[in-house]
């Protein structure tokens, strides 16, 4: 793929045998010493052994082995290809082929093909697809579905309450395309390609790189070849270095190395938390004679009460198959740490106004992944010395529309316009080693994304009244359809998802169904459709800051929340060893890169890194 340096098996296993020698011949001293960092106490096993919480620096493990990352070096690096990342590298090719300039642009992605991570509902908006690629109908562009039917109810345990949707209102489908989100991607890249786009899946952006004035420089691609104890494989290579002028940050939502840049330059100094969603998703193939192509259905109400925010979708695919996409989002500032979003929407299933969609069906594909929902209000500084944020990232999502794929394109599209000229002038103008470029957020905010957002800022945070959801829905009839989200006022969410848990002596536990295995299945069964693989020989990549905190704090006052709140089965608390306490397992060979974990944990002690380049969800399609 890169020109990069290796190193001879041959060379490793020198390296290894020089260790194994000192270890040898180490004093008790340093044997002891070893064994006490290596090993926690019995009340507190050791769960985390990633070298981002252990530094490799101060493991005698890591003694002799070579380092050195080989760098190279591009004018643009776009991290993430999903659909702001290549509808950014697209739009730039285009301009440079328009202006005839030579420009490199590579794009980073850690699922192994494109497209293999990306999950959505989809009803796809294609403004930006059009202003991007005019002519997608005739290069073959996946969007075979135009909505033709649009439902929207309100459910009650055992019955649906209709809702009219008229024009104006955001749940408005007019115009739009059922998607296999996946296969949009993928087609994407094909575009990117032919245009010049250099694609690299299967390498994951570990680390953000910096110059000696703290501007980005670029990023460090994952090392390989670590084992699950934290010490060097025989097969260890080290990752390599892109640099740039300037770095596009487009992981998707609550991306990794965007956490720290927002600490690191300050972005969410002047905005609002974000709050999130978890949004799970199957696919299904259905009785061909219950098949609507082109319907879409939406919904609130049950199994939700009306103070935990949420909703579902179900609809028919026309790609030659009665093929229906289904999936429930419940906002992760819900309060009963008992609450289940996969049972929630196992439950969902069986009510009678979709039950009889899925009788006689088959569940194909399963899926998981969290959302933006924090909107204008949380739109963080967009731009910083060397880079920008673009997409799902910051956080582009029209919670009401339930769209965020249109405006995260057209942000990538804005940021490549902002960027361009800078690149190609014959003086590159900046007072720091990496570019900055300010003039992508005011171009932002001169769109119709900004337009589009501030309109439905109030609708969220709306829900938070006494009357949540009935309180929310009335607030939108009044505010947004009458008059256009021009109310002089915008209001605030409740803080942080991670805050918002009770103590579990505080709620009532609830009782979820068994799964009857044809409508409604269990946890374990619906990962395996998921297609997830991870190298099991690794680190596990959901890493704890505290390993003492899981069982102290999670268990003894949420009851361990994690157990529930995972779309993946990837946390759970089994008893010690020697039968007198709890530990937290963490099964991260699960893991479908949802991020729920690292918003919701109440402890905010679980970081989600990067595993191996390529591990991860298969969707091929969802």
């Amino acid at each position: 793929m890169f020109p990069a340096s290796r190193y001879s098996c041959q060379a490793h296993r020198c390296v290894r045998l020089l260790q194994k020698i000192k270890t040898e011949h180490a004093t008790p001293q340093l044997y002891t010493t070893l064994n006490r960092r290596a090993c926690s106490t019995v009340s507190t096993p050791r769960i985390t052994t990633h070298y981002t919480i252990h530094p490799r620096d101060k493991d005698p493990r890591w003694e002799g082995v070579e380092m050195e990352r080989f760098a190279d070096e591009a004018d643009v690096v776009i991290v993430g290809g999903g659909p702001a990342g290549l509808a950014a590298a697209i739009r730039l090719k285009q301009l440079a082929n328009k202006h005839e300039k030579e420009l490199r642009v590579c794009l980073v992605e850690k699922a192994p093909q494109i497209g293999a991570h990306t999950l959505s509902g989809a009803c796809l908006e294609p403004s930006a697809l059009t202003e991007l690629i005019p002519d997608w109908k005739e290069r073959g562009a996946p969007l075979n579905t135009p909505v033709t039917e649009d439902v929207f109810s309100i459910l009650t345990e055992k019955y649906r309450i209709p809702v009219p949707i008229v024009p104006g209102l955001p749940m408005q489908n007019h115009g739009n395309y059922i998607v296999r989100m996946g296969n949009l991607v993928r087609w994407l890249g094909e575009q990117a390609e032919e245009v010049g786009v250099e694609l690299y899946p299967g390498y994951a952006a570990a680390e953000v790189l910096f110059h000696e004035d703290g501007s980005v420089k670029g990023i460090a691609t994952n090392d390989v070849g670590i084992a699950k104890d934290g010490s060097p494989k025989d097969i260890f290579e080290r990752g390599m270095e892109l640099h740039a002028k300037i770095t596009l940050f487009g992981e998707g939502c609550h991306g990794h190395l965007a956490k720290q840049l927002y600490k690191k330059f300050n972005l969410r100094e002047n905005c609002e938390p974000q709050t999130y969603a978890i949004g799970l998703k199957e696919l299904w193939m259905i009785d061909e004679k219950k098949w609507r192509p082109g319907r879409v259905e939406h919904s609130v109400g049950w199994p939700l009460d009306r103070n935990t925010y949420g909703g579902s979708f179900l609809y028919h695919l026309n790609e030659g198959e009665p093929l229906v996409a289904l999936g429930f989002v419940v906002g992760l500032d819900y309060t009963n740490p008992y609450l289940s979003p996969f049972r929630e929407f196992q439950r969902w299933k069986h009510h009678p106004f979709v039950a009889p969609t899925l009788e006689g069906g088959q569940r194909i594909a399963y899926g998981a992944r969290a959302l933006n929902e924090g909107g204008f209000q949380s739109i963080p500084k967009l731009t910083f010395p060397g880079g920008l944020l673009i997409g799902c990232s910051p956080g582009f999502m029209n919670v009401p529309k339930i769209k965020g794929t249109h405006t995260a394109m057209k942000s990538g599209m804005l940021a490549a316009e902002a960027i361009f000229p800078k690149l190609t002038a014959e003086t590159l103008d900046s007072e720091t080693a990496g570019l900055h470029v300010p003039e992508y957020a005011e171009n932002l905010k001169n769109s119709w994304v900004w337009k589009e957002l501030y309109a439905v800022r109030n609708i969220r945070p709306s829900f938070h009244n006494y009357f949540g959801l009935y309180g929310g829905m009335i607030y939108t009839g009044i505010f947004y359809w009458i008059f256009r989200g021009k109310e002089p006022w915008t209001l605030k969410h409740c803080g942080t998802d991670a805050n918002q848990l009770k103590p579990a002596k505080e709620c009532t536990p609830i009782e979820y169904p068994k799964p009857d295995g044809k409508i409604s299945f269990d946890l374990l069964s619906s990962v395996a459709l998921s297609g997830t693989n991870h190298e099991g020989d690794q680190p596990p990549h959901l890493t704890l800051k505290d390993d003492s905190i899981p069982v102290a704090r999670n268990l003894g006052i949420y009851d361990g929340p994690e157990q529930r709140f995972c779309p993946a089965g990837v946390y759970e608390y089994v008893p010690l060893d020697t039968g007198d306490g709890m530990r937290l397992q963490i099964n991260a060979q699960n893991c479908v890169h949802c991020k729920t974990c690292d918003i919701k944990d109440p402890s905010q002690n679980i970081n989600w890194v990067v595993p191996e380049g390529g591990g991860g969800p298969a969707y091929n399609g969802m």
